[in-house]
């Protein structure tokens, strides 16, 4: 039988070994294909999703996650991001640096779009804003920018042509950079 996230949220806070095997059981593939989606490499994947676990450990307590989807997958992606970040150093590869040229035109500091992405506010923002998208534009963005998806594997996925997906991209992000200006976020 399959833990619910509060049996192994709590497992996490009684310090429980199996937490971390509950963890991977019901996560461990979510997780993997964030992380696979930015990296591009199996190996790597396979290496930040296995750091996510002890990250996770390290963070409950005293976190106490409400979704723990959410929260592992949160660690997964910004460790991938770090990776890809060194990984960079030596050679350019994969969709990342497109994904995040994108996003250069609505978010603030555009020199720096990954560490701006991780500022708390900002993050609040975006999240208050993702509500206010229709759920096909919502699921759209997320799939581009949160989990990092090529346009032809979201063609495929939600059945949309490419251009399609261009198009209601280049406009979720017009309507983004409206919403943090009206925020008061300085562009």
């Amino acid at each position: 039988m399959m833990l619910n996230d509060e049996d192994i949220v709590q497992l996490y806070w009684d310090r429980h070994e199996s937490a971390i095997e509950e963890s991977s059981h019901r996560y461990g593939r979510y997780c993997y294909s964030i992380s696979y989606n930015i990296l591009h490499d199996s190996e790597d994947a396979e290496e930040c999703v296995n750091d996510t676990w002890l990250r996770t450990w390290n963070a409950i307590p005293p976190q106490r996650p409400n979704k723990l989807a959410f929260f592992v997958g949160r660690i997964t992606r910004n460790l991938s991001l770090d990776k890809y970040k060194a990984k960079k150093a030596k050679k350019r590869g994969g969709d990342m640096p497109s994904l995040l040229e994108e996003l250069t035109e609505c978010i603030p500091d555009s020199t720096n779009v990954e560490q701006t992405l991780l500022d708390q506010d900002l993050n609040q923002t975006i999240n208050q804003f993702m509500h206010t998208l229709p759920e096909r534009e919502c699921n759209l963005f997320l799939a581009r920018y949160w989990y990092g998806m090529s346009l032809s594997e979201m063609a495929e996925r939600f059945k949309v042509k490419e251009n399609n997906i261009k198009a209601s991209l280049f406009r979720s992000r017009g309507k983004l950079k409206s919403y943090l200006i009206q925020e008061g976020i300085e562009l």
